[in-house]
């Protein structure tokens, strides 16, 4: 009996063994390769992740996130399509096939998770839940807001932390349920609400590109909840998402190597460094399954740049909301922007 136990165990073993050797089934990648673009669900309304400037251009973290997919798969950072889509909408066009990926500020969360049929990969921004009210009030912390009206989008994660926010200190809080977040900002900046509430990214976002004078509005210290946000793939697609992962990944370990948009043909000609190499695909490091083009993350970088660069040109020093790394340092610098070994 055990003679066939051990056999049959060496069998399925066996059977194991050669099953990671299966090529991945096709799937999103030859859709994508077939359409010439990357779809993406982007929200379209916030300047620094997703928003479209004054000559007609699209910027964003968000936006530079699905361009650097767009250059993985297809090899030109250009060729990316954007639906623009709220939060009723931003998980279902995924859902429904109209979008390969959606990059729309989306907070990770199990329900979101397991219960929708999608995938969320690492995140790209960290971020909490914060409060803002005009400077004219005098408030300092969200335990004087007893009575204010709260201007929210019905279903996002806001809504739920004013819930729980009402529990916490015991206070009343009028909502204003309001659909699209132009309607909110007018509102807002309107008098209609006293508060505000989004992630603290998103407030400083509205604040540095909405409000008619920036300095007459506060963002009150306290952060609730967590806001990891990033990329979100249906579950069906395992290579599809591998290729989403490594992208983010990509940027990631780019960054924490020192190669970028400027550096990164002299790294790949004469960097002796191994996670360097493996990076830009000199020396072998795995990823067949993921069927892309040996240079693939080579031309990540080079089109879109590390994920310093993509930070600091789109929300940090070097953008209007010129916001801190914080959580979004490297985890050598305390943050927790991290990529596994290659």
């Amino acid at each position: 009996m055990m003679k066939h136990l051990f056999a049959g165990g060496l069998l399925v073993g066996a059977i194991s063994a050669a099953g990671l050797q299966t090529p991945a089934i096709a799937g999103t990648l030859d859709d994508v390769k077939a359409n010439g673009v990357v779809t993406c669900a982007v929200n379209g309304s916030r300047p620094g992740f997703s928003s479209v400037d004054s000559q007609g251009a699209w910027q964003g973290l968000d936006v530079d996130t699905c361009r650097a997919i767009a250059a993985a798969t297809l090899g030109d950072a250009s060729k990316v399509k954007l639906l623009k889509t709220n939060n009723q909408t931003r998980l279902t066009a995924l859902q429904t096939g109209e979008v390969d990926v959606t990059v729309a500020n989306t907070t990770w969360t199990r329900g979101r998770d397991t219960d929708l049929g999608l995938d969320f990969v690492s995140p790209t921004f960290y971020d909490g839940q914060g409060l803002m009210v005009p400077k004219e009030l005098g408030v300092t912390s969200v335990t004087e807001l007893d009575g204010a009206s709260v201007c929210v989008r019905p279903g996002s994660t806001s809504e739920r932390v004013v819930s729980d926010i009402q529990k916490k200190y015991g206070i009343s809080l009028q909502l204003v349920v309001i659909e699209d977040q132009k309607e909110i900002n007018t509102a807002f900046f309107g008098g209609r609400c006293d508060v505000a509430v989004q992630s603290s990214s998103g407030l400083s976002s509205t604040r540095a590109a909405v409000a008619p004078n920036p300095d007459d509005y506060v963002i009150l210290p306290e952060l609730f909840g967590k806001d990891p946000m990033g990329p979100v793939v249906r579950q069906d697609d395992p290579q599809w998402r591998d290729i989403v992962q490594w992208t983010v990944f990509t940027l990631f370990q780019a960054e924490e190597s020192g190669v970028t948009s400027e550096n990164v043909d002299e790294m790949k000609e004469s960097s002796d460094d191994a996670a360097v190499r493996r990076l830009l695909g000199v020396d072998k490091a795995g990823g067949d399954g993921l069927g892309l083009e040996p240079d693939w993350a080579y031309n990540v970088i080079k089109q879109v740049g590390n994920y310093g660069e993509v930070f600091d040109r789109n929300v940090g020093k070097g953008s209007p909301l010129k916001l801190d790394r914080g959580l979004n340092a490297l985890y050598t610098d305390g943050g927790l922007i991290y990529s596994p070994p290659l």
